[in-house]
């Protein structure tokens, strides 16, 4: 005996659960997996990013990107969903995601499962920014160092 397969399909407003900026972000990472990019272009891409982000985003990204990059020189930076990616061996490390893209009062600057973090049974994994002080910068060197190890 066949069954009927139940297909419902939803018309009201919750069946589009998703914001317009997470909808965004989803076919900037369609976009990024379709490109088979160089490392160099990768890199410009991310930099092109930046650049394009509002000042204060821009700002904060840009001193970001720089250490991370000084941290952790091996790592390769890319897009993921449209936000500044750092990766080692193919994975997400850590990843700057600017105030703008989801309509947020503060910047994120956050770490990935593959980042080396853990501390007991909990530890922070991503930080709000507002702006970077000397001692926020360290912070983040230190953070990016272990979780590269």
């Amino acid at each position: 005996m066949a069954t009927a397969k139940n297909t419902v399909k939803r018309t009201d407003a919750a069946a589009d659960s998703f914001t317009a900026e997470e909808k965004a972000a989803m076919k900037e990472r369609a976009k990024e997996l379709k490109r088979n990019a160089s490392a160099a272009e990768e890199e410009q891409a991310v930099l092109d990013k930046i650049a394009a982000m509002p000042e204060a985003d821009r700002r904060l990204a840009e001193r970001i990107h720089a250490l991370v990059k000084a941290a952790a020189p091996t790592l390769t930076s890319k897009l993921w969903y449209g936000m500044p990616a750092y990766y080692k061996d193919g994975k997400s490390i850590c990843f700057f995601q600017d105030a703008a893209k989801f309509k947020a009062r503060y910047a994120t600057f956050g770490f990935n499962e593959a980042a080396q973090l853990d501390d007991g049974n909990m530890w922070p994994s991503s930080f709000a920014l507002l702006k970077l002080t000397p001692a926020d910068e360290k912070r983040i060197t230190d953070l990016v160092k272990q979780a590269t190890r």
